[in-house]
């Protein structure tokens, strides 16, 4: 096996080429952007974790005029364009700021650190201020903001004084590069200062609209949050999102992509899990693999060849947004959701802009969101037998890891409601033995959940278990009785009384007597009862 440096954990272009690490080349974006390089601005948006921050790191670095970058870029597919290496590499100044980090639990915490990311931006620059030609008043604002003195008004505006600065500094237009523009909207959204946040990206955007100090910028995202509310007046605006075509295969990995991988670290054999897993996100007219999930697990093997896959993408946020929307109550939703679940489709309708505040206003918001952030995916149109008008897809999970992903949601989701549900007739039925009202109960219990073909027999345990906890009882689950391990056992040692209960799953509804006769042999054969009645 090959002795390849997969990076993890890093995004910064220079460091992955200086160190060697392994880079599958996404070099062409740059050329694809420049074909139409009088287009003002171009926002992209990408559901996390499939290479947007990478692409704008290796953007910064082949336009910032500061910057000689040839030994970085030599080898790779952009710099056999030599034409184009020579009027655009190094020739620029060039601003690259990401807004990722701007967080708090108000609005003041999360102006706060905007503060500190705007004052870190201005020290990089800070020769700007020992040039004669700035004012002693630009200087003074400069220095305020460098120095973390400035007021609210000064910073959200901070980045239209400096890209004025560095233009007139190297009396060229400044290329503008800046990643996760929402994040301060979305996390902003849920922690209730949404409207607060919006007015100041709405203000620090507004240097997009007719800047002369500006020769073009680049904007990503999750969401494309509606014009109008942002980027307002901003004329020459280009979207590039994953239902577009232009940019498809330069976020996420495609097929030859992860063949080169594979081959390089002779780990083909690996294909075709690696395809379930991860594969299935299709952007434009690619087919795509998450390629935070590909070089975690390709990075695993390599380390040991008997790594099972697992969920990498999942742990890179909190999945609120599975949560609110298995908890819907409205029927229709749930249907379709376990249409999904089972490997189906449906068809729906998209919402191509949005707003933070009305993300759950609406079913189709709601669908939407779900499909720009990558949790579901457009079906080919040659894989659907009708023809859908542009606005509708025919969505669908796109890989093995989502999948799971949405089936332990949903689990985790019912466990926590029926546990907390009142559950009296419940323990009525089962002390009095009456298997009607017991099996009555159950069965209106599972229908409140979202279902899928493939629960397994510990899913069953699991429920009964939670059912039956925190009643007062004492309730031991897997536990060592008599010749083996009983399910789940009830002890009410107030009334001198116990239960022994084995689950058992079939495939049919034929077989269910089978399965229960298979139970109580067990129960019986193993000698729970009898071992509880010594205790």
């Amino acid at each position: 096996m090959k002795n390849v440096n997969i990076p993890i954990c890093t995004s910064n272009f220079a460091e992955i080429r200086q160190k060697d690490y392994y880079y599958i080349d996404k070099t062409g974006l740059i050329e694809e952007l420049l074909r139409t390089p009088s287009t003002k601005v171009t926002l992209i948006t990408r559901p996390r974790r499939f290479g947007k921050t990478l692409g704008m790191s290796m953007m910064a670095e082949f336009f910032d005029i500061k910057k000689d970058s040839s030994s970085l870029f030599e080898g790779l597919s952009i710099y056999k364009n030599k034409e184009l290496c020579q009027t655009w590499m190094n020739q620029y100044p060039t601003l690259f700021v990401t807004l990722r980090e701007v967080d708090g639990l108000d609005y003041n915490k999360a102006f706060s650190r905007l503060t500190s990311i705007i004052s870190e931006l201005y020290n990089q620059y800070y020769y700007l201020i020992d040039s004669n030609k700035f004012t002693i008043h630009e200087k003074a604002a400069f220095d305020r903001i460098a120095g973390m003195n400035a007021s609210s008004d000064e910073i959200e505006c901070g980045l239209a004084r400096l890209t004025k600065m560095m233009s007139v500094y190297y009396d060229k237009p400044v290329i503008l590069l800046i990643d996760e523009y929402d994040v301060p909207l979305a996390k902003a959204s849920a922690k209730g200062y949404y409207f607060e946040m919006l007015d100041t990206v709405r203000r620090m955007m507004s240097l997009l609209k007719d800047n002369p100090a500006l020769q073009f910028a680049i904007i990503t995202g999750c969401l494309q949050v509606v014009k109008e509310s942002i980027f307002t007046g901003t004329n020459n605006f280009v979207t590039d999102t994953i239902s577009d075509s232009r940019l498809d295969e330069y976020f996420g990995f495609t097929q030859m992509d992860v063949d080169k991988i594979l081959m390089d670290t002779e780990l083909t054999c690996h294909g075709d899990e690696i395809k379930a897993w991860y594969d299935g996100h299709h952007f434009g007219e690619h087919d795509v693999y998450c390629p935070w999930d590909v070089m975690n697990y390709v990075k695993n093997l390599l380390l040991n060849p008997d790594t099972p896959p697992a969920s990498y993408w999942e742990h890179t946020s909190h999945n609120d947004i599975i949560y609110q929307f298995i908890s819907t109550t409205e029927a229709d939703i749930n249907e379709k959701f376990e249409t999904l679940l089972n490997g189906g489709s449906i068809i729906e309708q998209i919402e191509p802009n949005l707003t933070y505040d009305i993300l759950h206003s609406s079913e189709r918001n709601i669908w939407t969101l779900l499909y720009y952030t990558g949790y579901l995916t457009k079906m080919r149109q040659e894989d659907i037998p009708e023809t859908l008008d542009s606005e509708y897809c025919a969505l669908t999970i796109p890989n093995t890891e989502i999948r799971r992903l949405f089936k332990k949601s949903v689990d985790e989701w019912f466990l926590a409601k029926t546990e907390a549900s009142d559950r009296s007739e419940l323990f009525d039925a089962l002390w009095n033995g009456d298997v009607v009202r017991l099996q009555e109960y159950i069965n209106n219990t599972l229908f409140d959940t979202i279902s899928y073909h493939d629960y397994q027999e510990n899913f069953y345990h699991a429920f009964l278990a939670g059912q039956l906890s925190r009643k007062g009882y004492v309730v031991n689950s897997n536990r060592e009785e008599g010749l083996g391990r009983s399910d789940i056992t009830v002890k009410d040692r107030k009334n001198r009384r116990a239960i022994v209960i084995e689950t058992k799953v079939t495939d049919s509804e034929g077989k269910l007597e089978s399965a229960c006769n298979t139970a109580l042999q067990q129960i019986v054969e193993k000698q729970y009862a009898l071992a509880i009645k010594k205790a």
